[in-house]
Order: structure tokens, then C-alpha cells, then sequence
């Protein structure tokens, strides 16, 4: 299960028009990902179970103006995953950890715990350890430097019956 951030139409179509220019240039996207579910989003918490949540308290912190920065690389072996940086301003760090405050006590994933998390935003998963530079020169052409967005709701992903529920924020379960 996750907790995720997601984006504003605006924010949400400059994110997929990098996906788009990866599909289109033959490379790994999550464009190619077709599932509802489906769409750019910053995962703010990962748990094996997570109880039910009252966002309520998280209302006023949304929505939440943010930057994407640099592409990251993370992985190992023959290929990456490469994402868009998010700036970790104070507002995204104070929201991070009242998430991880209303989920309480868990064993959520060591990298997405305060002090540990990389805020990014996923634009492609195993590109190949030849292709990063053509991938990277694609992602560099299409959103270039920085990116503005607005993350406008929270919610749950829960990967095993596979839902979507709002949390907090503007946004309906269609728009999470």
C-alpha cells in the first residue's frame, strides 16, 4: 500500500508529455503502464498494511506548490528507473511527515521514512544501461530545466484488490 500525491490536469500533462516523448522515442515510459491507476503522482509512504485514515487533517496543507528538478537514476544491474527530482521545499517536507504521523507505527519502506525519502515523480522503469543517455537527452528536450506543478490530493494505492481511495484534497477518485 502507498500513499501517493497527485497533480492538477496542468501538472499532471507536463508529466505525461515526457512519458509520451520516451514512448515516442522508442524507450521504457510509464505511458506504456495502461492501467487506470495509472498516472504521475510522488509516493509520500509505503506499508505492507496500512489501517484506515482520517486525511482530515491534512486538508489545509493541500493543495501544495511544487518543482520538479533534475532526472534521478535509481537501481541496479542492466537497467534504471528514472525519475524527476522533486524540490524538497519545507511545506512537501512538513506534509511528508505529518503522512507518516497520521499513518502511525508501521514497517513502511525505509526510503519513503522521514530523513530517508527522495521526493521524484517515475517517468520510466528498466531502461537499459545503453539507452540512458538517449533517455535522458529526450527527458532534457521535452521538459528541459525545472517544472512547476501542484500536487492537489492524497491518496491510497493498494496494490493487492487493486482501489484507489481519496484521502485528502481536491480530487474525486477519478482525479486520484
Amino acid at each position: 500500500m502507498s500513499l501517493e500525491l497527485t497533480f492538477d490536469d496542468e501538472s499532471d500533462a507536463a508529466v505525461r508529455r515526457e512519458w509520451d516523448a520516451l514512448l515516442d522515442a522508442g524507450l521504457p515510459s510509464q505511458a506504456q503502464h495502461r492501467g487506470a491507476s495509472n498516472r504521475p503522482h510522488v509516493t509520500t509512504l509505503v506499508r505492507t498494511a496500512l489501517g484506515p485514515l482520517d486525511g482530515a487533517g491534512l486538508e489545509a496543507k493541500l493543495p501544495l506548490d511544487l518543482t520538479l528538478g533534475a532526472p534521478l537514476l535509481f537501481g541496479v544491474g542492466n537497467s534504471r528507473v528514472i525519475a524527476r527530482s522533486v524540490v524538497p521545499s519545507a511545506a512537501l517536507l512538513d506534509l511528508h511527515a505529518a503522512v507518516h504521523s497520521l499513518a502511525g507505527p508501521g514497517d513502511g519502506e525505509g526510503h519513503t521514512a522521514p530523513g530517508a525519502w527522495t521526493p521524484h515523480v517515475t517517468l520510466a522503469r528498466r531502461v537499459p544501461l545503453a539507452r540512458l543517455g538517449e533517455a535522458l537527452a529526450v527527458v532534457a528536450e521535452t521538459g528541459g530545466g525545472e517544472v512547476a506543478v501542484r500536487a492537489v490530493s492524497l491518496r491510497r494505492w493498494d496494490a493487492g484488490p487493486r482501489t484507489i481511495t481519496h484521502i485528502a484534497g481536491r480530487g474525486t477518485l477519478e482525479s486520484c
